[in-house]
């Protein structure tokens, strides 16, 4: 269970955001080679306030995560609507605080929106060993009850990762735990399930929600 000590952390981490600043500019985000689309290739694209959509959506491989529901969260689930996934853990102590927190922050431009436009905001631990079902739960409900978080296996993880052009790695610390390093990208899943676009660091949330009521609303 999350104590309100560490959530007043999870808060000064957000609100400095000074650190997951440093961690997105060493990570850069992503490694997809996808270019921008141009206007002719995507004319939304145009619209655009923070999010880079690419000229051609790129098709998922299979994959299976599960919900801290304990619902299976596969290819199908991210069809019908727009998807923002990020991929981070628990215990981060800088750039995942952040992260949701912007993102979480994105939904006031959402009001008014059906159920079926919604996107879906989803946050994907990379750290089974120590994030539980009920740990990722309490965390992403810190920031928004609408945000979904799932897990897998570590060879799950590396698959869906890999998928979206992202990398994570367990790094030693001195004290004999860990840190997680990974990317700091938010990728975009379209309503037919496929990776079309990235929005890359540092946020904006009234821009991520502008592009993502007129994605939502051009379905």
């Amino acid at each position: 269970m999350i104590g309100r000590g560490t959530l007043l952390i999870l808060a000064a981490a957000f609100a400095a955001g000074l650190a997951g600043v440093w961690l997105s500019q060493r990570l850069g985000g992503s490694t997809t080679d996808a270019a921008p689309a141009s206007p002719a290739a995507n004319s939304l694209a145009t619209q655009m306030k923070t999010v880079t959509i690419f000229d051609t959506p790129r098709a998922l491989p299979a994959f299976n995560l599960t919900a801290t529901d304990g619902s299976a969260l596969t290819n199908n689930t991210f069809k019908g609507r727009w998807n923002l996934v990020f991929l981070g853990y628990t215990r981060c102590p800088d750039i995942c605080p952040t992260t949701l927190q912007s993102l979480a922050g994105a939904q006031r431009a959402w009001a008014g929106l059906t159920a079926a436009q919604m996107p879906r905001i989803v946050f994907v631990s990379v750290d089974p060993a120590s994030d539980t079902p009920q740990k990722i739960d309490e965390y992403t409900r810190f920031f928004s009850p609408a945000i979904v978080g799932a897990t897998a296996d570590d060879a799950m993880l590396a698959v869906f990762a890999k998928s979206l052009g992202m990398v994570f790695m367990k790094v030693p610390t001195k004290d004999g735990d860990y840190s997680i390093d990974h990317s700091a990208s938010v990728s975009l899943i379209d309503p037919q399930g496929r990776m079309a676009g990235l929005i890359r660091p540092p946020l904006d949330s009234a821009a991520i929600g502008a592009d993502l009521r007129t994605l939502a609303l051009s379905h």
